[in-house]
């Protein structure tokens, strides 16, 4: 009997999906908050911040959110290069959820630092 598989569509199948395709993942929630926090960033002083990520990754992270339109990236034509990121506003309106997110994050971070002691 031929073992049946499902292929799983790159297209979102509801709203939820499509939200996490955009702000899914290791660095992005990140990112677009420490956009929020400095406005704008450039690449090495975000490189900073995120000290676990790696230099190929943040590049494929950030080039992620500029197709997305939650970022805006701006090159500055000197010697040496500069480029600077700044949330769009799409990127803007969801900081408040990610506010929510990190409060709630807070919380549960604190009440497990309590079941601890």
């Amino acid at each position: 009997m031929a073992k049946m598989t499902r292929k799983c569509s790159d297209s979102p199948t509801c709203s939820v999906d499509y939200a996490f395709r955009r702000i899914g993942g290791k660095y992005k929630g990140r990112i677009l908050w420490s956009l929020n926090e400095h406005k704008i960033i450039r690449f090495g002083e975000l490189g900073r911040i995120l000290a676990d990520v790696t230099t190929k990754m943040l590049t494929q992270t950030l080039r992620e959110l500029e197709k997305d339109d939650l970022i805006i990236r701006k090159v500055y034509h000197q010697v040496p290069p500069m480029v600077e990121y700044s949330l769009s506003e799409t990127g803007l309106e969801l900081i408040p959820f990610i506010t929510y997110l990190k409060e709630w994050g807070d919380k549960k971070i604190e009440k497990e630092k309590n079941i601890i002691k």
